[in-house]
């Protein structure tokens, strides 16, 4: 599937990542990007940009973005404390 927002859109950025990375999500989001919904969470995608894979949650009442996690896309997906680019 291809995950697309129109208008603008707020992304909360909850584990810190550079505004490059945020900027990227941006992009992709406004373009259109492939994405996989997660098959666990209602609303829970991930984002494919070449090598980077993003972790995202689109809220339906409001639109709103939360960016989870990112991570490269030949290594595991890991959440810690400290937010890696």
């Amino acid at each position: 599937m291809v995950l697309r927002l129109k208008d603008k859109f707020e992304i909360d950025n909850l584990r810190d990542y550079s505004a490059e990375t945020v900027e990227k999500l941006r992009g992709l989001l406004a373009r259109g990007a492939p994405a996989q919904a997660d098959p666990h969470r209602a609303n829970y995608y991930e984002l494919e940009n070449g090598a980077r894979v993003f972790y995202i949650h689109v809220s339906p009442a409001s639109g709103k973005v939360l960016l989870l996690a990112t991570w490269g896309k030949d290594q595991p997906a890991v959440i810690s404390d400290r937010a890696a680019d």
